[in-house]
């Protein structure tokens, strides 16, 4: 396997597995999915409850994604970083983190 290009470089780049590409791809394409469901639910003039439910959903898949798109980074870019000693992926993290939590 080639080695991984940390993300927190000039370019800002990162190279994923095939597994975690595939993964995040699977997860972007349901949320998609389920983005088009409740555009159709507002087409068809469906009950606001009923959309709100599964504007909730899609908002917990979102979340979802996030967990999984930041635990990955933590485990390669930041561990890599800190371990070059390039503390200011800290900073990053952190700023990620604050923007994240609003």
């Amino acid at each position: 396997m080639e080695e991984e290009k940390c993300c927190c470089c000039h370019h800002k780049t990162k190279e994923r597995s095939e597994k975690e590409y595939k993964d995040l791809i699977h997860r972007l394409n349901r949320i998609e999915g389920q983005i088009r469901g409740i555009k159709g639910m507002v087409e068809k003039d469906a009950y606001c409850p009923d959309i709100l439910i599964q504007v909730a959903a899609a908002n917990a898949a979102l979340n979802s994604f996030n967990k999984v798109l930041l635990a990955n980074h933590i485990r390669t870019c930041v561990a890599e970083d800190i371990r070059a000693g390039k503390d200011e992926v800290i900073d990053e993290l952190v700023t990620t983190l604050q923007k994240l939590m609003k």
